[in-house]
């Protein structure tokens, strides 16, 4: 059973700056492509960022490009969203999934259930 878990979330002012990160069991961490996906009040949830298996390829909403980066160690099966230039719009629950890139989104797979998520709460 493959878990994921998010951590890292918390309440910054506008501007500011997080790091997420996200922890995940099993042996084929090293060959999912990995999203970031946020759900916020009242909203389904969305398309954050996604990296290939190696890290080379990374792709991001058009909401977060030049602000987000997303990353991974596969050695220490955990892959990280570094959140700079925060605005009040990117406050919302952050998970981690596996998934599949079409058309430069990220699209979640079944390979795990979705985790808890972590809060990120950005003030004006």
């Amino acid at each position: 059973q493959v878990q994921l878990v998010e951590s890292g979330g918390g309440l910054v002012q506008a501007g500011g700056s997080l790091r997420l990160s996200c922890a995940a069991s099993g042996r084929s961490f090293s060959s999912w492509t990995m999203g970031w996906f946020r759900q916020a009040p009242g909203n389904e949830r969305e398309f954050v960022a996604a990296i290939s298996w190696s890290g080379e390829n990374t792709y991001y909403a058009d909401s977060v490009k030049g602000r987000f980066t997303i990353s991974r160690d596969n050695a220490k099966k955990l892959m990280y969203l570094q959140m700079k230039n925060l605005k009040p719009e990117d406050t919302a629950v952050y998970y981690c999934k596996p998934c599949s890139v079409v058309a430069n989104i990220g699209l979640p797979t079944r390979t795990a259930d979705w985790g808890q998520g972590t809060q990120v709460t950005v003030s004006s």
